[in-house]
């Protein structure tokens, strides 16, 4: 079956919702920034791709990963034409860290916290009355994986709509233990650039709304063709291409589509070596013979964590909408992997799109790929 992708929402560092976030991209302009509501003393690295929304420099606010979570479903279901009362729908939220920060905030400065809070579900029902609201906690793959369960609703007639989310903002746990690994910090992120020395976090959400049976009268955005989800348990944080190769051809299968008729890739592109070299010797190897154009966001966003597949997907249509696939920014002197790719550096590349695939990968070897094409 295929699935109709009828609403998307999402914010970032980079732009409120997805026309500023496409837009952005597009123009190569970066959402990174000095930190903001962490002690720069305590740390190396002195950056983040931060969204600016906190009312004083330097201090944090609890809440902020559901704020945003809100806003990209608020924005999706109004895309899709659906009534404020959403307790019909079902509400799939991939997310890595849930709340964490503000727990990090009561422990130490006693800011008031409910352990409830960890999960969305109580703040999905209480602002849209979403009583059929599950968060799932999966790493940097999470909002694909929470795709694929949505997929599965479909499938087997348990909804006719579903509400996909994916959304994380980084707590300083998460910040200090990346900052003790990389002590010489990169100064940005370069994915599939033979300079890249490693990722930079960064906070989003993001939201579609899918329907088995879309409305005469409302917009169809996409097309969802295929979900493919594996878990190779290879290692905590290193890929293992044989995982991640089968998630990519998978997902073709499911489609019924052969590499030849994927117009765009969006990768999941983190600038670190490892996972760069990998995805690109595993794309080289699956479009050997195909020349689909390639890209990635988080050269522009950082690494997102939960959010990070969904934000890449609604690329992946806007893409398909405008027939124009965003630059990775930062990216001069392709790795000897990625000899004979077709990566899109430098300027926006205008040129027909019918379907994309998007890449995501996550800790633990949990890979998600999703296929998707164009409205028309």
């Amino acid at each position: 079956m295929t699935y109709a992708i009828i609403g998307s929402g999402a914010v970032a560092s980079i732009g409120a919702d997805p026309d500023e976030i496409f837009d952005a991209l597009c123009a190569g302009r970066s959402g990174l920034a000095p930190l903001r509501a962490f002690d720069r003393t305590r740390f190396h690295a002195q950056q983040l791709f931060e969204i600016d929304d906190r009312e004083t420099d330097g201090v944090d606010e609890p809440a902020r990963a559901t704020r945003f979570l809100i806003e990209a479903v608020r924005q999706a279901a109004e895309d899709a034409g659906l009534p404020e009362d959403l307790a019909g729908i079902p509400v799939l939220v991939g997310t890595g860290l849930r709340e964490l920060r503000s727990l990090e905030l009561w422990w130490r400065d006693g800011v008031p916290f409910d352990a409830d809070g960890l999960d969305f579900s109580r703040a999905l029902r209480r602002r849209f009355g979403a009583v059929d609201a599950h968060t799932f906690a999966g790493a940097c793959s999470a909002s694909l994986y929470a795709l694929a369960l949505a997929w599965d609703l479909l499938e087997l007639g348990e909804a006719r709509t579903v509400i996909v989310a994916g959304c994380d903002v980084v707590t300083e746990s998460m910040f200090g233990q990346a900052d003790r690994v990389q002590f010489d910090p990169p100064t940005s992120v370069r994915p599939f650039d033979e300079d890249r020395r490693g990722t930079i976090l960064g906070e989003g959400a993001a939201a579609v709304v899918l329907t088995r049976t879309p409305a005469a009268d409302r917009p169809v955005r996409a097309w969802l063709r295929s979900v493919a989800v594996n878990c190779d348990a290879h290692h905590q944080t290193a890929p293992d291409e044989a995982g991640v190769e089968a998630a990519v051809r998978t997902a073709q299968e499911l489609a019924r589509v052969t590499p030849e008729e994927i117009d765009l890739v969006v990768l999941h592109g983190t600038g670190t070596p490892l996972n760069d070299r990998t995805e690109a010797t595993v794309t080289a190897r699956v479009f050997d013979g195909a020349a689909p154009a390639l890209t990635g966001i988080k050269s522009l966003t950082g690494h997102t964590s939960g959010s990070a597949g969904l934000l890449s997907l609604i690329v992946a249509m806007r893409s398909l909408d405008a027939g124009l696939v965003p630059p990775i920014a930062g990216l001069t002197d392709p790795l000897p992997e990625g000899a004979g790719l077709r990566l899109v550096s430098g300027a926006p590349l205008a040129t027909p799109l019918r379907l994309a695939q998007v890449n995501s990968f996550g800790f633990g070897g949990v890979n998600a790929v999703a296929i998707v094409g164009g409205a028309a």
